[in-house]
C-alpha cells in the first residue's frame, strides 16, 4: 500500500494589491544588485526606478550602502525631483532599519514592504535589475570602483535617453516623463 502525504492546509491570507502608479513621481521602487571587481572585492548598486515613467532615477555604487547612505541618496533625489507618495522595497536590513524608517516617517512617505521571499511583488525593479545585469554588469570587467561608477552612470543615462520601452508606447523613459511636465512641475529628466 502506498502512503499518501496529507496536504498541508494553508490559511487564507488577505492579499493587498499594490495600486498602479498613474502619474510620474507617485511611486518608486528600489532594490540592491551585487557584483564584483576584477580583484574579487564586492560592489553593491542601489537602483531606484519611477514605477510610472520607468526612469532610472539613481544607481548608487559603492562597496557598502547602509541605511544612512540610502537616506542620503533619497535626499539628493528629493532636492532635484521631489518625493513620491510611496516607495516599494524588500525586507533587507538597509530598508527595514531605523534610519530609513525615521526619515520616511518625518516626510510622510509610505514604505511598501513586499512579502519576504516574493521578489515578483516588486516587479518594476526586478525587471529593471534583470536588464541592468544583462546589459551592463555582465558586459563589463570593473577594474576599480571609479570605473564601475562611470560605466554604470553611462549605462543609466543611455537607458533613460536612448532605449524605447514597449510598456510606455515605445518612447524612452525621459520622453515619456517629459510628456507629463507642466510649467510649475518640479519633475526633471534624468
Amino acid at each position: 500500500m502506498i502512503r499518501r502525504r496529507k496536504r498541508k492546509r494553508i490559511a487564507g491570507v488577505e492579499r493587498v494589491v499594490k495600486a498602479t502608479a498613474m502619474a510620474p513621481n507617485q511611486s518608486w521602487s528600489m532594490d540592491f544588485v551585487s557584483d564584483g571587481l576584477v580583484d574579487g572585492r564586492r560592489i553593491r548598486c542601489l537602483n531606484i526606478v519611477d514605477d510610472f515613467t520607468k526612469q532610472c532615477l539613481a544607481i548608487e555604487v559603492d562597496r557598502s550602502l547602509p541605511g544612512l547612505r540610502v537616506v542620503r541618496v533619497l535626499e539628493r533625489l528629493a532636492e532635484n525631483r521631489g518625493l513620491p507618495t510611496s516607495i516599494t522595497v524588500d525586507n533587507g536590513p538597509e530598508f527595514a532599519g531605523k534610519a530609513l524608517d525615521a526619515w520616511a516617517y518625518e516626510r510622510g512617505l509610505k514604505l511598501h514592504f513586499i512579502e519576504p521571499g516574493k521578489p515578483q511583488r516588486n516587479a518594476y525593479i526586478e525587471s529593471f535589475n534583470g536588464k541592468f545585469r544583462d546589459e551592463c554588469l555582465n558586459e563589463h570587467w570593473f577594474v576599480s570602483l571609479r570605473y564601475a561608477r562611470e560605466a554604470i552612470e553611462e549605462w543609466r543615462q543611455d537607458y533613460n535617453e536612448q532605449r524605447p520601452h514597449s510598456s510606455i508606447g515605445y518612447l524612452t523613459p525621459n520622453q515619456f516623463a517629459d510628456s507629463f511636465l507642466t510649467a510649475d512641475s518640479k519633475l526633471v529628466s534624468y
